[in-house]
């Protein structure tokens, strides 16, 4: 019998995450990827704005998120999880935390992109209250399409 995977906690980002992000990022999100200067004035707490959220397990890094919260509005700017622990919970442990700071922020809405084409990450959304608002063409590297999400917050939540 197979042993279950070692559960999954989410903590805040640190700077001595960021080998591990740089490197789920090139994983996740291929020519979309941040690298190194992007990703470590936000792990070190240097954008008042942006904040990293890690899901560890075993002490190793398998996913992480970025959100970006500016007044009423707040972004899920990235979230990936290795491939090896999709299908897991991770993304929606990762989620869960992003809400939690947004909510904690004061936005009363919360937006994110995603690629048209990837099922999984969208259904995941839906399952947890994001409805399209838009979508932008040739958004990304490849000139795939994002679709962008949208989900009431706090007391801007409907039901």
């Amino acid at each position: 019998m197979p042993t279950p995977p070692a559960p999954v906690t989410v903590r805040p980002g640190r700077d001595a995450d960021l080998a591990a992000v740089v490197d789920l990022e090139r994983v996740c999100l291929g020519e979309d990827a941040w690298g190194e200067a992007l990703v470590a004035p936000g792990l070190a707490g240097g954008l008042p704005t942006v904040s990293y959220a890690v899901a560890v397990t075993a002490d190793v890094v398998v996913g992480h998120a970025v959100l970006s919260a500016v007044g009423d509005v707040a972004e899920l700017q990235r979230i990936g999880v290795a491939p090896d622990r999709r299908r897991h919970g991770v993304a929606a442990l990762l989620l869960a935390d992003v809400v939690e700071q947004a909510e904690g922020a004061g936005a009363e809405r919360l937006l994110l992109e995603v690629r048209e084409d990837n099922a999984p990450a969208l259904a995941l959304y839906a399952r947890h209250g994001f409805e399209e608002l838009a979508r932008r063409r040739r958004y990304y590297a490849d000139g795939a399409t994002a679709v962008v999400l949208q989900r009431g917050l706090g007391l801007s939540r409907p039901g």
